[in-house]
């Protein structure tokens, strides 16, 4: 199995400024990412970035970086210009590991391009796990997913899905579903590159707006995307300034 790792890195973040670069135990945030995917079987690992700072920061670790346009609207559209600049076959699959992941599991990344090579009908993949806890099953910020029999998604949402409609129908959602459990997705995702630069031409779905979910869009479209089911939670994202200190107490540097 062969393929590529893409880090999207953009400097502007409303709740972290300077997201990329923020210090984690001596290492800007950016390059600990690359540093764990590097830790997968991934022939080669490059940040996309938006800032020559960023970029600056990444070959001072010897980070393999380029530098891409400011105006991208998504990770998407940045991730579909860098793989026209790395000229990758069309064929090729690349794993789109999020900027803000320093703990991102090495084996997580290997998986979830497995899960594409063993999809060929699949233009992409993902990675979900077992919801054990009511509060995230009701969370409109915890993104759920359910699969066809083949691993494919039928749908994401941000509602509580399965709906269980005979556990609820008394007095709601008192407990989880349990067949099917629920399943909450992970933001990781497989391409295949030329769908990759398929992607930003593909007009928006109206259901992607209304549930703000980006993925939506390829399902609009007809495109397939295969999950990864994974026995664990990964490790925590950083979206706040708590979470960079909860992270940077990981690393012994609180």
């Amino acid at each position: 199995m062969r393929f590529s790792v893409l880090i999207p890195a953009r400097l502007a973040s409303t709740r972290l400024p300077d997201k990329p670069l923020a210090d984690i135990a001596g290492v800007p945030m950016v390059v600990r990412v690359a540093q764990r995917a590097r830790q997968s079987g991934a022939e080669r690992v490059v940040v996309a970035a938006d800032d020559a700072r960023i970029v600056s920061a990444c070959e001072a670790h010897g980070v393999e970086v380029l530098l891409t346009r400011t105006d991208h609207p998504s990770g998407s559209d940045r991730l579909a210009e860098a793989c026209v600049q790395l000229g990758l076959a069309d064929d090729e699959i690349v794993v789109n590991v999020q900027g803000d992941e320093p703990l991102i599991d090495p084996a997580l990344i290997d998986a979830v391009a497995e899960t594409l090579t063993s999809h060929p009908d699949a233009a992409m993949s993902t990675a979900a796990h077992a919801i054990d806890s009511l509060e995230d099953f009701l969370n409109p910020n915890v993104v759920k997913t359910v699969l066809d029999a083949r691993g494919n998604a039928l749908y994401f949402s941000r509602a509580p899905i399965p709906w269980w409609r005979d556990g609820f129908a008394k007095n709601g959602p008192t407990a989880l579903p349990t067949s099917p459990a629920p399943l909450r997705h992970i933001g990781i995702y497989g391409y295949r590159a030329a769908f990759v630069r398929q992607f930003p031409s593909l007009p928006p779905a109206p259901v992607e707006a209304t549930e703000a979910l980006e993925q939506l869009r390829a399902q609009w479209h007809g495109h397939r995307i295969a999950v990864h089911v994974s026995a664990h939670a990964p490790g925590p994202g950083i979206d706040t300034p708590e979470d960079l200190t909860r992270v940077r107490a990981l690393f012994g540097t609180a």
